[in-house]
């Protein structure tokens, strides 16, 4: 199970979130106190925008606990919309195009989730692509694969545009079928960040089993969305329901909203929150 944080804000450093926390992303590499593997040692990155529409990306395969190159670059980079992550692979390679964030186009994705029988299935996930973005298919994750389906179904490729959370919501609704359902189908868990340089989006989700965790926190310097906390103040973050999407869009204040609103069915709604953010 990865670990990940996404910030939009200000324009701030990366190591104020990456690496100097308590317990930042990089000391959660080492030991994650919220996740089933306690060690996430199998590759990491950094996306983030700056002065180009499309996002700039730094992915590498060792460690991030062992880059001497990662403290350096938090210190330098700044942005106002960063993602980190560090992973721990289930069955497929570690390799650098299997090690997020990803990109296409402007759009930058990261997850940490599963799909039970992702070998069996995986054809069938690949067919939700489109084939105009199939040759953006780098890696061979599932997490790369659900990226690509949902810039498919109306962010990029053929047909309509649509909102992020529209595409996102149609794609989780195709995987939630194709594992079998939500009653006695394979397990389906689902947390990631998606953002196009201006607005942010942070799903958790799950279909036949718990989700994993994630929380947020809002100031008037921006929000940040997190598989756990960067410090052991758990009081100051607000842990994000299940089946829910926190929606930091730029000038608008940060909500969280069930699913439900959206159309993806799951359980009986939850109450919407809403965070002023001036940023």
């Amino acid at each position: 199970m990865c670990r990940w944080i996404a910030y939009r804000g200000y324009t701030t450093a990366l190591e104020h979130y990456v690496t100097e926390p308590t317990h930042s992303l990089v000391s959660q590499s080492i030991h994650a106190l919220e996740s089933t593997a306690a060690t996430n040692g199998d590759g990491f990155g950094l996306g983030w925008y700056g002065d180009h529409p499309e996002p700039g990306l730094y992915r590498e395969i060792r460690p991030a606990w062992s880059d001497e190159n990662l403290r350096y670059l938090c210190r330098h980079l700044l942005s106002h919309l960063f993602f980190a992550h560090v992973r721990a692979a289930t069955g497929t390679p570690i390799t650098r195009q299997n090690c997020h964030p990803f990109a296409c186009g402007t759009w930058l994705f990261m997850h940490n989730g599963y799909i039970g029988d992702w070998t069996r299935l995986r054809r069938q996930i690949e067919a939700l692509i489109p084939n105009e973005l199939y040759p953006s298919r780098a890696g061979t994750t599932d997490s790369e694969a659900i990226f690509l389906a949902i810039l498919g179904a109306g962010l990029l490729g053929p047909g309509p545009r649509r909102d992020p959370i529209d595409a996102t919501v149609r794609t989780l609704a195709a995987l939630t079928d194709l594992v079998g359902g939500i009653d006695d189908g394979h397990p389906f868990r689902f947390t990631a960040a998606l953002a196009d340089g201006r607005d942010l989006y942070a799903f958790r989700y799950a279909a036949n089993d718990a989700a994993n965790s994630m929380y947020y926190r809002a100031s008037d310097e921006g929000v940040v969305v997190v598989s756990e906390p960067l410090d052991r103040e758990h009081a100051n973050w607000i842990a994000v329901p299940d089946n829910s999407v926190v929606i930091a869009r730029r000038d608008e204040a940060v909500q969280v909203v069930p699913l439900q609103e959206f159309g993806l069915e799951r359980r009986a709604p939850l109450p919407r929150m809403q965070v002023q953010l001036s940023v």
